[in-house]
């Protein structure tokens, strides 16, 4: 083992110090040369002779000297230094082609790179707690009614804490928080800020901790207990500037004193995870006492005690939470509960996972794309290189040292487009990163980590590979007696050169047509579902926050409320104003709503409401349709009027075939009277069917508050108006930002934009390269037959004729290829159907928008190489050798 060491150690340093051992090797070889020389002069020979006979005895001095190094260093290595320098000489040498090639590898890797990394960070990479796949999300099984349904009451929650035995720990948080919830009162103008209230052990089951201070404890989650709060660290640094000593400090939140008990960790973002796009700033305790009557509002999640599968936990939550019932102060709701038990991850993002692949897919086409056109490339650099090669056979370089050399400038070439793949895709995933406006989880978290790398480093070879792999075959095989002949650029390619170059670009516009129907569907989806009828009209609304400044009574709340709405309404340019709990495409909750006088209903037959609590105005302001009846006044509600407005499916379902209006219908065992029928407005998502609606006039105990105003002016010009508005009322109001509801429908639908923004870059990339790579194939075989060009036009070729064959060959390679991938394309979009909207898997309208766009370019890649040889010089061109 000693002997193998000291012998590699030799080879390195031989290898790394050459020149001390070459001087050592020719004093060696002089000196038997010398006592060569020396014995042949004793036999009596002249000094010239005894030095050539001593040379031709030695077997000569260059040869003896590489053989030397061979022994003494590392062969290979000094192979690869050799092929590399050869290489770099080479790449630099032909600067157009190495720009070319280095820029559409650093753009189908970088496009690879980031792709990856969104989906790694989504679907692949554990979620960022402590022991991630013990960690569960428990949901109602049937959700129909949004957040309500998808919830448990405080004591469903604590009744399962304490019977279960397949959970080491069971907490939530609560699901009906709006943006700007707190005012954080300081120097200057109230701050609003978001704060989500935790259960009890919420971040010890999540398994984080306080990068400072503490986390909440027992007696802080009872009833008049000291308020206390966690701030993100985010917040922290931006509101306190990482002052370490706000630990035991209290804040004013909202006129109550709060004291900050720690900061939790940089890594931890709630929004991410649990709600996408969402900023929050703080947590507070969820005290169980104060919530008791108020109904489904704790989103649940479990930890798994070690060993328990999430089969056997979810066949004890099916026996389980049937038993749990709301306490009799809501005999109404003690019908019992399901739960559906998820895996925390699978609940984030299991829905993302079909569309994430289908953006895999589409990034790898491209890459699959790059290769194809850089083989080409390859194809005619080396058919120009042609004579180098044939050359260096005939001093003996073997196959498979040519194809090395080949591969070898693929590799560098895919090294340095990695390199440049890393910069594009690093800039990519910074602003991906910061991008609160996109609804996609943990997207803030992407990030270029080890698997990136690595990813990167594989597909780096493998595309070298794929690239490089076709040429180096191709010379390897060329004959060695025709490469050395000498040929003009009148001769024309072999046949079979010829050929692989257009089954190349034919595989090119096979794998763009299907990335073109691809994201022409998803397109032509997208545009069906911004066509879809909301119910309401977001374009010409926007909406504030407001702090209803706790006005006390009622009737004092009535006078407020006027007050804020006949202020607004005054402003020019404002058409109508209203306030409401919540927004459409935003939070929501659902309440039950029955005809009275019907009697006992069957299981199923009445699903959770949706319900808003609203000002009179409201309806006008956010631009519904009143189908029937009339909106609320200000009686209704402060002086005891029990209305409610009903949509349109309500109606229909309640009392079919008959008239809504003036009907009694039973609202958490209350009679109200139907005063009105709306159209159906689509609450959760523009995709899905709207369901069961309800409004409620103030002052039925509203969750939040949010001012909307109807405008044709833009909101921006608005908002210090309607500010100052607001302050004049309640100066402590905090400067919330005034937005236009088209950005909730923009961050409803941000996923699908996302998706179909990506695949259509990607869509576009392969199409520029498709006409790239016919372009080039065309333009070369135009430039290889510039003679035969020249004789036909000398003969009586037209140039129309001349153009005509040329783009006869272009469209042949293009409708090829486009039939090959229309074949393609259908089975590819029978496999991302369910990603589709209002558009079938075949529409015909996609296929033949696409075909057409992809023929054009071909035609148009063709129409310019065919264009210059019409304008050959038949003179010239019989002249050029």
């Amino acid at each position: 083992m000693t002997h193998i060491a000291r012998e590699m150690l030799h080879r390195l340093r031989s290898f790394f110090s050459k020149t001390p051992l070459d001087h050592e090797l020719n004093a060696e070889m002089a000196s038997h040369l010398e006592m060569a020389m020396e014995e042949n002069l004793r036999r009596g020979m002249s000094p010239e002779e005894a030095q050539r006979q001593a040379l031709v005895r030695f077997g000569g001095v260059s040869q003896a000297r590489e053989q030397h190094r061979e022994t003494r260093g590392l062969p290979w290595l000094d192979i690869l230094m050799q092929d590399l320098r050869f290489t770099f000489r080479t790449l630099l040498r032909d600067r157009g082609f190495t720009f070319v090639a280095v820029l559409i590898l650093g753009l189908g890797i970088g496009a690879n790179i980031a792709v990856f990394s969104v989906v790694n960070t989504i679907l692949l990479r554990p979620l960022p707690f402590h022991d991630p796949q013990r960690l569960v999300r428990i949901v109602e099984r049937d959700p129909k009614g949004g957040e309500s349904s998808m919830t448990y009451s405080a004591d469903a929650t604590q009744e399962f804490q304490r019977q279960n035995h397949s959970f080491e720990s069971v907490s939530g948080y609560f699901a009906f928080t709006g943006p700007d919830n707190f005012k954080l009162m300081r120097e200057g103008q109230p701050l609003p800020v978001t704060g989500i209230m935790v259960a009890e052990n919420f971040f010890q089951t999540l398994g984080v901790d306080p990068s400072l201070g503490r986390s909440f404890i027992a007696e802080e989650f009872l009833h008049h207990s000291r308020p206390v709060a966690l701030l993100g660290h985010a917040f922290w640094k931006r509101q306190f500037g990482g002052d370490r000593s706000m630990i035991g400090k209290a804040i004013d939140l909202s006129g109550t004193p709060v004291t900050v008990i720690g900061v939790l960790p940089e890594r931890f973002d709630f929004g991410s995870v649990f709600s996408p796009g969402a900023k929050v700033d703080l947590f507070v305790p969820y005290i169980m006492d104060d919530f008791r009557d108020d109904g489904n509002d704790l989103a649940l999640i479990g930890r798994l005690k070690p060993g328990v599968s999430l089969a056997a936990a979810q066949s004890e939550s099916d026996s389980l939470f049937p038993q749990l019932y709301f306490r009799n102060t809501h005999p109404e709701y003690g019908k019992g509960y399901t739960g559906q038990l998820f895996t925390l991850k699978d609940y984030v993002s299991g829905k993302l996972r079909r569309s994430l692949i289908v953006l895999w897919c589409a990034v790898g086409l491209i890459l699959l794309i790059v290769c194809v056109n850089l083989s080409n490339l390859l194809l005619a650099r080396a058919a120009a290189r042609s004579k180098e090669f044939a050359m260096r056979s005939a001093l003996g370089a073997g196959r498979g040292r040519l194809i090395r050399q080949l591969l070898t400038e693929s590799l560098v070439l895919a090294g340095v487009g990695a390199v440049l793949g890393l910069a594009i895709a690093f800039a990519v995933i910074t602003y991906l990163a910061h991008q609160g406006s996109i609804a996609l989880p943990l997207l803030s978290s992407v990030r270029i980590d080890g698997s990136a790398l690595a990813w990167t480093l594989l597909i780096t070879v493998a595309a070298a590979v794929l690239f490089g792999l076709a040429p180096g075959l191709r010379m390897s095989r060329s004959d060695l007696q025709e490469a050395l002949k000498d040929s003009g650029h009148g001769t024309s390619e072999g046949r079979k050169h010829e050929r692989m170059r257009s089954v190349l670009v034919v595989s090119e516009v096979a794998l763009a047509c299907v990335l073109l129907v691809g994201a022409g569907l998803l397109l032509r989806s997208f545009l069906r579902v911004l066509d879809v009828d909301l119910g309401f009209e977001p374009s010409r609304s926007a909406a504030i926050s407001v702090d209803d400044g706790n006005p006390g009574t009622a009737e004092k709340a009535r006078v407020r409320w006027q007050e804020v709405l006949g202020r607004v309404q005054s402003i020019p340019g404002i058409e109508a104003a209203g306030i409401s709990d919540n927004l459409p495409l935003s939070r929501n909750r659902s309440w039950g709503i029955s005809a009275k006088g019907h009697g006992e209903y069957r299981k199923g037959e009445l699903e959770g409401t949706f319900v808003y609590i609203v000002s009179p105005g409201y309806l006008n302001a956010i631009g519904m349709h009143l189908v029937k009846g009339r909106d609320f006044n200000w009686d209704d509600g402060f002086q005891g009027g029990n209305t409610v407005i009903i949509n349109e499916t309500v109606a229909r379902k309640l009392w079919p075939g008959q008239g809504a209006i003036d009907r009694i219908a039973e609202i958490n065992g209350k009679d109200v009277r139907v005063i009105g029928v709306i159209a159906d407005v689509h609450e959760s998502s523009a995709e899905t069917a709207a369901g069961w609606q309800m409004y409620l006039p103030l002052p039925y105990g509203p969750e939040g508050t949010e001012l909307v105003v109807r405008t044709k002016l833009p909101p921006a010009t608005l908002a210090s108006s309607v500010m100052g508005a607001l302050r004049q009322i309640n100066p402590e109001q905090p400067a919330t930002e005034f937005q236009p509801l088209q950005n909730l429908v923009d961050h409803a639908t941000s996923p699908r934009r996302f998706f179909v923004l990506l695949v259509s870059i990607f869509a576009g990339l392969g199409l520029f390269l498709a006409s790239l790579g016919i372009y080039g194939v065309i333009s070369y075989s135009v430039t290889r037959q510039t003679q035969e060009i020249g004789i036909r036009m000398a003969l009586g070729a037209t140039q129309a004729r001349v153009q005509l064959t040329v783009i006869r060959k272009t469209l042949w390679l293009a409708l090829i290829g486009i039939a090959v991938g229309i074949v393609v394309s259908f089975g590819v979009s029978s496999l991302i159907a369910s990603l589709l909207f209002g558009t079938t898997p075949t529409d015909p309208i996609t296929f033949l928008a696409m075909v057409l766009l992809l023929g054009l370019v071909a035609l148009l890649a063709g129409y310019i190489p065919a264009r210059r040889a019409s304008r050959i010089d038949p003179m010239i061109a019989l002249r050029t050798n």
